[in-house]
């Protein structure tokens, strides 16, 4: 598509600024929420970075918040994290999770949501072929900050692993759960937008 179009959570904004910065926080804080609930579906943990249901959440969330939104609900989240809340995996929290092997991934989840959310402003969301691409193009971000802290981490000897070991610590366990997530999500989101054209919502902005 040409020029932006509405994610799902702008067609839903209130045109009135109050409502609608209200609107926002709320979308903001409850995407946290909801980030924080995924952190605690493990579906494997037999190692430094455990695999759960997060980068589902969060490239769910990227593309029906938009770019601006979905890497401000990211930061709060790392913020609420690193500041006691018990939102990490395992219901951890402090600043150790941000500096140890799983800072990466946090940080890449900022990225991935500014990049994803940008392509949902242009309709990537809307079919299945494009919808995989944003996926892919989200999980790759996630990828490559989580493996880059890592290796830095290995280099700085804060972390007994060799080079050998990276890419198996950081990397190939995650490729089948992160396509049955990028599938999942090319089946939700065009689908979804159908659904909302039968009630009348289009999601065009005309820009």
């Amino acid at each position: 598509m040409d020029g932006q179009v509405l994610t799902v959570a702008q067609v839903f904004r209130p045109k009135l600024q109050k409502s609608a910065l209200l609107y926002d926080t709320a979308l903001i804080l409850a995407g946290t929420v909801l980030i924080a609930l995924s952190a605690r579906l493990t579906l494997w943990a037999n190692g430094p970075i455990p695999i759960t249901g997060q980068t589902f959440a969060v490239l769910m969330l990227s593309a029906l918040y938009g770019a601006k939104r979905a890497s401000l609900c990211m930061l709060v989240y790392i913020i609420e994290g690193v500041e006691g809340l018990p939102v990490f995996f395992g219901g951890g929290a402090g600043i150790a999770w941000l500096l140890g092997p799983t800072g990466g991934y946090l940080i890449g989840f900022v990225i991935a949501a500014y990049i994803v959310g940008y392509l949902s402003q242009h309709g990537w969301d809307r079919k299945p072929a494009t919808t995989i691409l944003a996926m892919l193009l989200g999980n790759i971000c996630i990828w490559l900050c989580g493996i880059s802290w890592f290796a830095f981490l290995i280099s700085a000897g804060r972390v007994n692993d060799s080079f050998s070991d990276l890419l198996n610590a950081t990397l190939l366990p995650y490729i089948p759960g992160d396509i049955i997530k990028t599938l999942l999500a090319t089946a939700m989101l065009p689908c979804g937008w159908k659904l909302l054209k039968r009630f009348g919502y289009d999601g065009r902005s005309g820009s």
